[in-house]
């Protein structure tokens, strides 16, 4: 029995409003279809992140739907308000010693491989573009084509964009048994697709161990104006990022409100909200050790946030391997941002039955189901 309340009908019905889940709702009311967005206006990963687009190759299925999805992202740019905060700033990728600049040069090769340019930098070329950097670093490498967004507001703006196919509910998911969604104010909606895209959450929706947590913490200056040029990034960052355990490495943002943003941490399965402050001060250690100047200004606030990692650090998009017409967009751990275009795109054409751009296989679902760990 459905109780007295009637159930609302659509296309599709995508849970969570973080970037991925507003990318995926944008892509599917821009392709006709009736779309009901449900978010519980709690703040997620989205607004806790730095909004960083980059270019990452720490394995070919991370660089393959990264450089997809910059590319997806060059066209979206133009149109967004200022209110997103892009710039097209580029990276710099650090590097500490001779054997990172080795590193560098790989990196460049794999970039390369998927038309994403870049250009190795000498020790002088570093300190020209960057003259907060501290002497004697050994060079680095150049992505011009990165850039950052306030994640936040293109959320806002995807929702905004997505036109009169789009319907947004502030409630939040109960339960889903396909085709239904069981809200917590009481309504039911029924929809041939549901999208579950609202991170960590999703375990207890689906009662599935899909992800784990990976809580990170950031730090913002005060404003001082222009003083840094790039996102700086040190080449040491994608083992720190995929390693197991705890760990910090050099990430500074310049925000266009003339602040600097400086990352970042990584702690595997700590949902607690409180900061780390021993992490942090190693975090800001790290900070100052590449940028020395770092020491002189004021840093106004600090926070945590809790990235969703998949159990082999891809993530999932696609349909879920059991239960029929609920499809996952979930485990993008720290590239949300980045890769939330292309996710939206791969999750609907597969939806629509469409032939997708980038073949789809390296984030099916299905590949990480028999894990001991989901069930």
């Amino acid at each position: 029995m459905l109780g007295d309340r009637p159930v609302k009908s659509c296309d599709v019905i995508v849970i969570g409003a973080g970037i991925i889940g507003a990318a995926c709702a944008w892509q599917l009311a821009k392709r006709g279809q009736s779309v009901t967005l449900i978010d519980d206006g709690q703040p997620g990963a989205t607004a806790a992140g730095m909004g960083h687009l980059v270019c990452m190759d720490d394995d070919p299925a991370e660089l393959a739907l990264s450089a997809w999805s910059l590319a997806r992202w060059r066209a979206i740019t133009p149109r967004m308000p200022d209110a997103c905060a892009w710039r097209g700033c580029g990276t710099l990728w650090l590097a500490d010693s001779e054997e990172e600049m080795a590193v560098a040069g790989e990196k460049q090769r794999r970039l390369a491989g998927y038309q994403v340019h870049s250009e190795l930098q000498t020790p002088q070329q570093i300190a020209g573009r960057e003259p907060l950097l501290r002497s004697g670093l050994a060079g680095g490498l150049w992505v011009p084509g990165d850039g950052i967004v306030y994640a936040l507001n293109v959320a806002r703006w995807l929702v905004a964009d997505a036109g009169d196919h789009l319907t947004c509910l502030r409630d939040s998911a109960q339960a889903i048994t396909e085709p239904q969604v069981q809200l917590a104010s009481g309504k039911r909606l029924q929809a041939r697709a549901i999208v579950v895209a609202c991170g960590l959450e999703a375990n207890a929706l689906l009662a599935e161990n899909w992800l784990r947590p990976k809580k990170g913490q950031l730090a913002i200056t005060d404003r001082y104006g222009p003083r840094v040029h790039h996102q700086l990034v040190e080449l040491g960052y994608g083992a720190s990022a995929h390693g197991g355990g705890t760990s910090v490495a050099f990430n500074l943002q310049p925000r266009p409100t003339g602040q600097l943003l400086i990352g970042s941490s990584r702690q595997f399965d700590n949902r607690e909200r409180q900061l780390d402050l021993p992490l942090l001060g190693q975090m800001l250690d790290r900070a100052r050790h590449f940028v020395p100047a770092l020491a002189t200004l004021n840093i106004i606030r600090c926070w945590s946030g809790l990235r969703a990692a998949s159990q082999d650090g891809n993530p999932l998009i696609g349909p879920h391997p059991t239960r029929r017409g609920v499809w996952l967009a979930l485990g993008h751990e720290g590239l949300g941002v980045t890769t939330a275009p292309a996710t939206a795109e791969m999750l609907a054409t597969q939806i629509l039955g469409e032939r997708c751009p980038l073949a789809p296989e390296a984030w099916l679902p299905t590949r990480l189901y028999h894990q001991e760990a989901i069930a």
